[in-house]
């Protein structure tokens, strides 16, 4: 059997994997439209053997596939470093949009843990009504969530507007949002909100360190695990593809260089991507609508001589109400060669951002850096990456499903349509926009595959 698989991300090369393990039968061909495999994950070496994550980086004890893999690649993980003080540039309730655009004006404050200085029943209304939202939906099939319609319909923005009264719950939020999923709340339905909590394993796990889904790192970077994943796979770089053709006996793919023939084709891209694919037979149902938005991310390393800040008491995270750097963490390399504060830029600050000149962009977050951290030098090097520009993934961390998404796409997500599977992070039920659904979905494809045997008749979306 001959399969083609289009995408050499995470989600593209466990497939790959799982398949080439299957048998001497099996012939497996993975074509990249970039010149390195990996997809969201991007490695940045910011010191002699000291890698930094641009993209994926954090991962639980709840992430068991991944975990599984890690271990099978002789991967081993640090803890994300969370000891110390934490830094907050809120505002106060009683500053203008204005004023609290202004970062200038703003002191920021310290406080001991990462609970945020503002009112402490204001926070908890908003977290008790996002519990009541993630608990009812249904993450298996979120389109058949009583109310579904409704809440497909209703954009997270409108879902505020409604719900949420008090200041400090409506300065906090959108940071919340954006530390979560990369997202406008103008961008996404409050169905999509809350399945994506719900499948990556509740607000509290997937808001923690110590316990929860930013509980760990891959030591020297989440790219080693495409990198060693391809060792030894025909993987072809510069292969954008741009059609594909299925019959009842095979799949032709075309690319800007060659034509490629198999008896199936796993489409491991980002939704947006996939789309753009002449699919013929034609998809019943697209990949993606026009409400579907890349997710909104930029990611910034600082790089010091050493974390300082540690020095200092502060464990290097913060919140901060504008931007550019609307939260910060340590993401230290293991061995203390360097120190890294990585900065995440998110929501519609994303964008804004990357308009900017590179000098703009690099004196924006330093300057800011500085401001959180007083006793901060000018870093070393400084390392940006515009994930919102990057064309061959279309966002990060997943891709944001708009209104009426769900509702629309949801049911033939994951599903064959004939020859022609699906893989990616954005097809997983669990752990949705993680690297842990993204390990899932491409084993998911791989069984599918080699489930289909000549008498199966051909299969279409379901």
């Amino acid at each position: 059997m001959r399969v083609l698989i289009i995408g050499a991300g995470l989600a593209g090369l466990s497939a790959a994997r799982r398949l080439a393990d299957a048998g001497a039968g099996v012939e497996v061909t993975v074509l990249e439209a970039r010149d390195r495999v990996g997809g969201r994950t991007r490695g940045i070496e910011v010191a002699p053997g000291a890698w930094v994550d641009a993209g994926a980086a954090y991962l639980g004890d709840r992430h068991t596939e991944l975990n599984a893999l890690l271990a099978a690649l002789d991967l081993k993980t640090c803890p994300t470093g969370m000891v110390g003080d934490s830094r907050f540039e809120l505002g106060t309730a009683q500053n203008s949009a204005a004023e609290n655009n202004a970062a200038e004006s703003r002191a920021a404050e310290t406080r001991p843990g990462r609970f945020p200085p503002l009112n402490a029943v204001a926070l908890g209304e908003l977290f008790d009504l996002l519990a009541d939202l993630t608990t009812l939906v249904r993450p298996e099939a979120p389109w058949l969530t009583p109310g579904a319609a409704e809440l497909d319909k209703t954009t997270v923005a409108q879902w505020v507007d409604s719900n949420l009264r008090h200041p400090d719950a409506r300065r906090f939020f959108p940071l919340f949002l954006g530390e979560m999923m990369a997202a406008d709340p103008a961008d996404i339905s409050v169905l999509h909100m809350a399945f994506y909590l719900r499948s990556g394993g509740g607000l509290r796990y997937l808001n923690a360190f110590e316990g929860g889904a930013q509980q760990d790192r891959v030591d020297g970077g989440a790219h080693q695990l495409c990198e060693r994943l391809a060792v030894g796979l025909d993987v072809r770089f510069g292969e954008v593809v741009r059609r594909i053709h299925a019959t009842d006996t095979g799949v032709t793919v075309w690319t800007d260089t060659a034509e490629h023939h198999a008896d199936a084709v796993i489409v491991a891209v980002p939704p947006v991507l996939a789309d753009a694919i002449d699919v013929d037979p034609t998809l019943p149902v697209p990949r993606a609508t026009s409400h579907t938005a890349p997710g909104c991310a930029v990611k910034v390393h600082l790089v010091y001589p050493a974390p300082v800040w540690r020095e200092h008491g502060l464990s290097g995270w913060s919140v901060n109400v504008s931007g550019p750097l609307l939260s910060t963490v340590d993401d230290s390399p293991s061995g203390g060669t360097v120190g890294v504060l990585t900065g995440f830029v998110t929501g519609a600050e994303a964008h804004r951002y990357a308009a900017l000149p590179p000098s703009e962009q690099r004196a924006s977050a330093v300057a800011q850096a500085a401001r959180l951290f007083p006793f901060l030098s000018e870093p070393i090097s400084f390392h940006l990456t515009d994930w919102v520009n990057e064309p061959y993934s279309r966002g990060c961390y997943a891709a944001l499903f708009g209104p009426g998404d769900w509702m629309s796409l949801g049911p033939s997500l994951s599903g064959p349509h004939g020859r022609i599977h699906w893989a990616g992070t954005e097809t997983s039920t669990e752990f949705f926009g993680l690297m842990e659904g993204a390990i899932r979905s491409g084993h998911r494809a791989a069984t599918e595959i080699l489930s289909f045997t000549p008498e199966t008749p051909s299969r279409r979306s379901r």
